[in-house]
């Protein structure tokens, strides 16, 4: 994929040890982007450990092929089933992992968060949350998982949160404030 000066990818990802999502953003300007969304369906494989690994290489091909500068990913949500929590937090870890592995920068997003992002409500469904990507990024495929789109909130949510500072300056310290505007500081 060409890039031009400027661009940036995000790639998204909703962990999950029976199927993981995934989308990838590129950001040209202020503008994003879809240039893929999919599902990694691990269904099939019965051995833990092999689905561990297919995340791995999973995520470290979309890596090689869409060369991301970010990774926003699904945190897992705190549920009864501690087994489950464990294996999502495993998937979660193997595709950290993967990122880490060709040094790119992690950011992580609660699911609340995510849905926030998007919708504006932290309890919007999947089907809303997929309602909405598809009218800000003028989607016109339908997803046969809306894990596929969650990957892809993942991803619009860190391009929505990088894009608008809390501070309103673009810095996260004064010294980083200092350092971008020599004029604006006294001496």
């Amino acid at each position: 994929m060409q890039r031009q000066p400027g661009e940036r990818v995000i790639l998204g990802i909703d962990p999950g040890t029976t199927i993981m999502g995934y989308g990838v953003l590129l950001i040209r300007g202020n503008r994003p982007l879809m240039i893929a969304m999919g599902v990694l369906e691990l269904k099939k494989y019965s051995d833990h450990y092999l689905k561990i690994q297919k995340i791995f290489e999973r995520v470290i091909q979309l890596i090689d092929s869409y060369h991301p500068d970010e990774l926003a990913i699904e945190a897992p949500f705190y549920g009864k089933n501690v087994q489950s929590m464990l294996k999502l937090g495993r998937a979660q870890g193997v595709a950290m992992a993967a990122a880490l592995s060709r040094s790119i920068p992690i950011f992580e997003y609660a699911p609340l968060r995510i849905k926030q992002a998007i919708t504006g409500r932290g309890s919007a469904s999947k089907e809303q949350v997929a309602l909405f990507l598809k009218q800000l990024l003028k989607l016109e495929v339908e997803p046969e998982y809306y894990d596929a789109t969650d990957g892809l909130a993942a991803a619009m949510c860190h391009f929505l949160q990088s894009n608008v500072p809390a501070s309103g300056t673009g810095v996260k310290s004064w010294k980083e404030f200092m350092a971008k505007n020599p004029s604006r500081v006294k001496k």
